[in-house]
């Protein structure tokens, strides 16, 4: 029955999808997790880059927060957006590009059921508007090689790669993927005549434009975010100390399962085993897939998730580092099932509406978290929750604990706590991180409170029952600790030590003293 009206129930699934996003939105089932409070905290001093990551991230929220205020709604409406749009992408794609609207109905039952991508559409991460980017950028280089739309698909490009990299430096891999996919293209005898030279501009083009800004601001910080970047990958710091460190594959391995579900990464391995063996010209699935199509399937996914694979044999994977290599993966996967739905044997393909049903109840796991009762030692969002309450109990101990509660500041010792501060503390001030031995983070790029000579301060930790540090004693005359476990819907949340400051002598540590 969907097969006969593709185009109407793709629209029923976004729609559908949708409302159940803004219904996760306007039920505050879920505090800012604290990447989307740092992300809010930078749009109030908006610049050309950031420690961590390029700048698209803070204009897009500034952007919805201008509109929407400086609300939890506020900051992630952006992500509806994006999730809106990928799905548009993907079915749009697949439908005309490939020519498959069956095939597109399924690939978006797929992403929209996938934790990964559902993750992103609910949370204002750097993710949401990569994904869009890496996308618009697949499909505009499919549509280059099939020779369809004229100049416009290379255009097209270079503005998705620019964008891609103001969204993250992983967009610059795109470059190897259309690297490959055009060698790919050359050895079947199927380039399309100026390829190259085209290619080569647009890639430059948004390369440049994508960068400019970031290479501008990293003139001026010490090129602090290409160490920390450096840092990150291992290639550098102590990351880089010991090549071959396997206890840490597992972990990774796990974590794709996770966010995939182990249904649909078998999926995408199926399918896009199906495009790699059709591109060597060995028997393959009947796909229904182009040569051009396959070729990119196979350079959009497996370079990159064979990369992260073997790199975690080096140093810790963080789970979503290779999420762009699955919007190629996603799509082979719906290809896949799409001929397992019709022609699969034996008991997997008998059980395909329970792996169905399973997807189903993942979606609404998701989007139901925050109304499931879950004690909370087992809860797995437990320390995302809590912030609201945080909030309320510092506004509370401001106003009780100090002679002068104006002349407060709020501060901490990691970066995502002083973030969450930022936008849960009373007021929503500017909040600090003290360095008490950690490495650098973009809060020690900003001015700490060397104006608040004589005033007091609350010190925020993310761990019950902690002993007072010994530099945090010789800044104020006095530090009395406070313990409190939050609340979230009235069910246990995280545990905090606040530190009750008086007195503050102007004493603040200069710079880091950890990598980056």
């Amino acid at each position: 029955m969907l097969g006969r009206r593709p185009g109407f129930w793709a629209g029923t699934i976004i729609l559908a999808t949708g409302l159940a996003r803004l219904a996760f939105l306007f039920g505050g089932q879920l505090d800012l997790v604290m990447d989307e409070a740092q992300y809010w905290d930078w749009t109030r001093r908006l610049q050309l880059s950031y420690y961590s990551k390029p700048p698209l991230i803070a204009y897009i929220i500034a952007l919805w927060t201008g509109i929407l205020g400086n609300t939890e709604i506020g900051v992630r409406a952006g992500a509806f957006m994006g999730a809106a749009a990928t799905q548009a992408l993907l079915y749009l794609g697949v439908a005309k590009l490939f020519g498959r609207p069956r095939v597109a109905l399924w690939v978006l039952v797929i992403a929209s059921t996938t934790p990964l991508f559902l993750a992103s559409g609910l949370l204002m991460t750097t993710d949401n508007p990569l994904l869009v980017c890496w996308l618009g950028a697949l499909l505009c280089l499919l549509a280059a090689s099939q020779g369809q739309g004229g100049a416009w698909p290379w255009l097209g490009l270079a503005i998705c790669m620019a964008l891609g990299l103001l969204a993250k430096y992983m967009m610059l891999a795109f470059a190897g993927v259309a690297l490959l996919h055009g060698l790919i293209l050359q050895r079947a005898g199927l380039l399309p005549k100026g390829f190259w030279p085209r290619l080569a501009a647009a890639l430059t083009a948004g390369t440049v434009v994508g960068l400019a800004p970031v290479f501008a601001w990293n003139i001026e910080n010490g090129f602090a975010a290409f160490k920390h970047v450096g840092n990150l990958a291992g290639v550098s710091g102590n990351r880089a100390e010991a090549f071959l460190r396997p206890r840490k594959l597992p972990e990774y391995v796990g974590s794709q399962i996770g966010l995939l579900s182990p249904w649909w990464l078998a999926a995408t391995l199926a399918g896009s085993w199906a495009a790699l063996r059709q591109v060597w010209g060995k028997r393959h699935l009947p796909l229904g897939l182009s040569q051009i199509q396959a070729a990119l399937l196979v350079a959009g996914f497996w370079p990159m998730f064979a990369f992260f694979l073997a790199w975690s044999l080096h140093t810790k994977i963080e789970g979503n580092w290779p999420a762009m290599c699955y919007a190629s993966g996603l799509i082979s996967a719906g290809f896949f099932w799409h001929w397992f739905w019709r022609e699969g044997r034996g008991a997997l393909h008998r059980a395909r509406k329970v792996w169905l049903a399973l997807a189903g109840l993942v979606f609404m796991l998701l989007h139901l978290q925050g109304t499931i009762p879950l004690p909370h030692d087992y809860d797995p969002a437990l320390r995302l929750k809590g912030w609201s309450d945080l909030g309320n109990k510092l506004a509370e101990l401001r106003q009780a604990s100090f002679v002068d509660p104006t002349r407060v500041f709020f501060f901490s010792s990691a970066y995502d706590t002083t973030a969450a501060l930022a936008f849960y503390a009373p007021g929503q001030p500017f909040t600090y991180c003290v360095n008490l031995g950690r490495r650098m983070n973009q809060y020690d790029l900003w001015p700490g409170p060397h104006d608040k000579l004589g005033w007091d301060a609350v010190f925020v930790e993310r761990k019950p029952n902690r002993p007072v540090p010994d530099l945090l004693l010789g800044m104020f005359d006095s530090v009395e600790p406070v313990y409190y476990r939050t609340r979230h819907k009235g069910r246990p949340a995280q545990e905090f030590t606040f530190l009750v400051c008086r007195g503050f002598n102007g004493h603040w540590p200069q710079g880091p003293t950890g990598d980056y």
